[in-house]
C-alpha cells in the first residue's frame, strides 16, 4: 500500500473516531439539537398517522416555501442584509405553511373535492408560487449570498449554535406540550365523537396538532430541507408500528426512533463529510425503518410468516390426529375409544395419507413432525401407532370438531354435507371458553367424550 493510500486511510479514521467520540463542539452542538428534533417529530407523527394525515407534513414544507423568499424580499426591502436572518425567515414560512394547511381545510369544507385533491391542490399551488419567488429571489444582489437555497436541501453540517439552540429549544417545548395532552388527542385520533360527547374541544384539538405538526416541520427545514422534511414526521411512528399496538409505546418508540435518526445521521456525516446531512438522516430513519419492516414483532413480515408457519402446523398435526381417530373409531367402536385402546392399534400409512388426500411431501413432513414431538410411533411395518399423549390429542381434536359440527347441524341452517368442511375452519382457534360455551348451547353434548360424527365419515381433500 502507498504513502498516500495510508496517509487517507488515516485520515478517514480519524474524522471518523473524531465524530464517534463527539470531540467537536459543533458535532455535539448539532447532534442535540437534531436529537430534539428527530424526538419531537416523531412524537407528533404518531398522531397525524393516526388521524391520517401523512400528507400534511409534505403540504406544509412545500407551503412553506413562498413565505421564505417573501420574508427575505421584505426583510431585504425595509432592511437590506436581514433577509438572512433565521427567525424572520422561519416566521414567514410559519405563516406561508399555516395559510397552506387552512386553505386545504376550506376546500375540505366548502367543496366536494376529496382530502387527496386538496392536498394537492394546495401543494402545487404554493410550490408554485414559492419556485417563482424564488427566481425573483436570485436576481437580487444578496439573493445567492441570503442561503435560502438551505431550506430546500438542508444545512444540518453548517448550523450553528444559535440555530440549533432555536430548533432545540422549540422541540422541547413541543416535546412537553404534545405529552401534555397525549391524553385528548389519543381520544381525539381513535374517536372524535365520544372526545365531543365527553366535552372536549375537538376544534381546538385538531387545530393545536395541526400548529405542532407546522411547528416541527418548519423548524426542520433548515436540518433536513423541505423536500425531505416530511420524512421525520412519518418514517418513525410508521417503523413503530410494527412493533407494538400499545399506543403510549408506539409514540415512546417513534421518538426513540426519530432522536436515532438524527443523532445517527449526523455522527455519519461529521464521519464522512461528503455526505449530506439531511439525507444521511432521512438514509438512516429508513434503515430502522426496514428492520421495524422485517423483524416488527407486531407487524413485522418474518413474524407474521412465522406465526403463520406455526399455525399451519398447529392445523397439519390437528388434522393428522382427527384422521388417526377416525381410522381407529370404526375398529373400536364409538364408545370405546379410549386413550388406551387408541394406542393398541397399527395405523397403515397408505390408510392415513388417503384419509385427507394430502400431497406426498405434506403428508411425510407432518408424520415426520408428529414422530419427533412423540405424538406417534414408527413401526417396522410401513405403518404408525398413537403414543399417549397423541391419542389424547387426537381425542381433543375430533371433539372440537364434532362439537362444531352438531352446532352447526343444529344451530343453524347449513346443509349437512357441507358441514364438515365448515368445521374445518373453525375447529382450530377455539379456545376453552368458547367451547364451555358451545357445550352448554348443545345442552352438554358429550361434555367430557368425543361425540360420535353427525355425519358418515368420508375422505376429504385437505383444505387449502
Amino acid at each position: 500500500m502507498s504513502a498516500a493510500s495510508l496517509l487517507a486511510a488515516d485520515s478517514m479514521w480519524e474524522l471518523f473516531s473524531r465524530a464517534v467520540s463527539l470531540r467537536d463542539y459543533n458535532t455535539r452542538v448539532v447532534l442535540a439539537g437534531t436529537t430534539m428534533l428527530g424526538v419531537s417529530g416523531g412524537l407528533v407523527g404518531t398522531f397525524l398517522i393516526l388521524r391520517k394525515r401523512a400528507l400534511a407534513a409534505d403540504v406544509v414544507s412545500h407551503a412553506a416555501l413562498p413565505g421564505i423568499a417573501l420574508a427575505f424580499l421584505l426583510a431585504e426591502r425595509f432592511s437590506p442584509g436581514s433577509g438572512r436572518s433565521t427567525g424572520v425567515l422561519l416566521l414567514g414560512a410559519f405563516v406561508s405553511g399555516l395559510l397552506g394547511m387552512a386553505m386545504t381545510l376550506a376546500i375540505r369544507s366548502w367543496t366536494r373535492i376529496k382530502d387527496d385533491a386538496a392536498l394537492a391542490i394546495v401543494l402545487g399551488l404554493f410550490f408554485g408560487v414559492g419556485t417563482a419567488l424564488f427566481t425573483v429571489v436570485q436576481k437580487t444582489k444578496t439573493g445567492n449570498a441570503a442561503g435560502l437555497r438551505d431550506f430546500v436541501f438542508g444545512k444540518t453540517a453548517s448550523l450553528v449554535a444559535a440555530d440549533v439552540w432555536l430548533i432545540g429549544g422549540i422541540s422541547v417545548v413541543v416535546i412537553v406540550l404534545c405529552s401534555g395532552v397525549f391524553k385528548e388527542l389519543s381520544l381525539l385520533c381513535f374517536d372524535e365523537e365520544f372526545a365531543a360527547a365527553r366535552g372536549y374541544r375537538t376544534t381546538l384539538l385538531d387545530g393545536l396538532l395541526t400548529l405542532m405538526a407546522v411547528t416541527v416541520t418548519l423548524i426542520g427545514l433548515q436540518s433536513v430541507g423541505l423536500l425531505l422534511v416530511v420524512a421525520l414526521l412519518l418514517i418513525p411512528p410508521t417503523a413503530a408500528r410494527f412493533w407494538t399496538n400499545d399506543l403510549k409505546i408506539m409514540s415512546g418508540l417513534a421518538a426513540a426512533i426519530g432522536g436515532a435518526s438524527c443523532a445517527g445521521g449526523v455522527v455519519l456525516s461529521a464521519a464522512f463529510p461528503r455526505l449530506a446531512a439531511g439525507a444521511v438522516i432521512v438514509l438512516t430513519g429508513s434503515g430502522l425503518f426496514l428492520v421495524s419492516l422485517v423483524f416488527g414483532k407486531e407487524r413485522g413480515l418474518f413474524p407474521r410468516w412465522r406465526s403463520q408457519r406455526q399455525f399451519e402446523q398447529r392445523i397439519g398435526r390437528s388434522d393428522l390426529l382427527r384422521a388417526c381417530y377416525e381410522l381407529l373409531e370404526p375398529i373400536l367402536g364409538a364408545n370405546e375409544t379410549t386413550q388406551e385402546s387408541l394406542t393398541k392399534f397399527e395405523i397403515d400409512e397408505l390408510e392415513l395419507s388417503g384419509m385427507r388426500q394430502w400431497p406426498a411431501g405434506r403428508f411425510h413432513g407432518l408424520v415426520s413432525t408428529a414422530v419427533r414431538e412423540g405424538l406417534l410411533v414408527s413401526m417396522s411395518t410401513d405403518g404408525y401407532q398413537l403414543t399417549s399423549r397423541g391419542a389424547e390429542e387426537a381425542r381433543d381434536a375430533v371433539r372440537h370438531h364434532r362439537l362444531w359440527e352438531i352446532y352447526l347441524l343444529t344451530q343453524t341452517d347449513l346443509d349437512p354435507r357441507l358441514v364438515d368442511r365448515g368445521a374445518d375452519g373453525i375447529e382450530h382457534v377455539l379456545d376453552p371458553d368458547q367451547l364451555a360455551e358451545l357445550e352448554r348451547r348443545l345442552d352438554n353434548e358429550s361434555p367430557h367424550g368425543v361425540p360420535p360424527s353427525p355425519h358418515p365419515l368420508a375422505i376429504t381433500a385437505e383444505t387449502p
